[in-house]
């Protein structure tokens, strides 16, 4: 148990309410430095607010958001993240992959697709010079929230946090896609490419991205799942379920594609996350 403290009622609630919106432990941590607080009674204080044993907060002290940060990979057999218990599937390490079963409960997966079916439009990409284009690779309609815009998505924004290590405020704004027969999103990486002219455009707010959190919504009839080619492995689209993979610039074994809906639809929410924090008004 660590002390008691004596804390200032505005300081007590800028930490709960910056908490609340999305950011992690080790961005108010960095925050109250930056204000000039001394990092050992941020701990304490911090600690008290949350109610946390103040080991984890010295745990957190080491992990403040600075530039390259890279996600922490969930290990099997199963992780609980904010009183949610999370199956590990499957495992591989090249790319850094996880297949997540319980990522999302059936109801949040339900109130997702109900929140964004009236805002779906044609699903973009980036093209080279780093612009938002029509592909006819990409042939799903979709649409974005805005960070934290809901509760629920807030929630589910908190939950990756938590679950991989980088904070909510890392992550570009939960795009919800939605496929029908015959629809497809053909072989690509998620990463940016440096030698593209667009590449300094597109990383100067949050940097690269780092990794990707597709998670699906529904169990479509037939097909839809996410193909690894360079890794000869599919994963299958199940509600709740999700498919983590981390990657650096480069990393080929990355290289995957949204198989043909072939049978009924598709709805999935991908969550890409950057190297530093993202606070631009729209997602890539």
């Amino acid at each position: 148990m660590h002390p008691r403290i004596t804390i200032n009622p505005e300081l007590r609630e800028w930490i709960l309410a910056t908490t609340r919106a999305g950011h992690g432990i080790p961005d108010v941590l960095r925050l109250m430095k930056d204000s000039g607080y001394d990092p050992r009674q941020s701990r304490s204080i911090v600690a008290e607010v949350l109610k946390l044993p103040l080991a984890a907060l010295h745990a957190h002290a080491d992990k403040v958001a600075t530039p390259g940060l890279r996600a922490r990979h969930p290990e099997a057999p199963e992780v609980t993240v904010e009183g949610h218990t999370i199956q590990i599937a499957l495992s591989v390490e090249s790319p850094a992959l996880r297949v997540l079963d319980n990522i999302l409960s059936d109801t949040e997966c339900a109130d997702l697709i109900e929140l964004a079916r009236p805002r779906l439009q044609r699903a973009l990409t980036v093209d080279p010079d780093g612009r938002n284009q029509v592909d006819q690779r990409r042939t799903s309609e979709g649409m974005f929230f805005g960070l934290n815009e809901v509760p629920l998505v807030g929630r589910i924004e908190q939950r990756i946090a938590s679950l991989l290590g980088v904070p909510a405020n890392h992550g570009e704004g939960l795009q919800i896609l939605h496929y029908l027969p015959g629809q497809e999103y053909e072989p690509h990486f998620d990463w940016f490419d440096p030698e593209q002219p667009g590449y300094k455009a597109i990383t100067a707010v949050g940097g690269q991205r780092i990794a990707s959190v597709v998670m699906y919504l529904n169990t479509p009839a037939k097909g839809g799942g996410t193909a690894f080619p360079e890794r000869c492995l599919t994963v299958t689209a199940r509600t709740g379920s999700a498919v983590y993979f981390a990657y650096e610039s480069g990393d080929r074994s990355s290289f995957h594609a949204g198989l043909p809906v072939q049978q009924g639809e598709k709805w999935i929410a991908t969550k890409w996350l950057r190297e530093r924090p993202y606070t631009a008004s729209d997602s890539a």
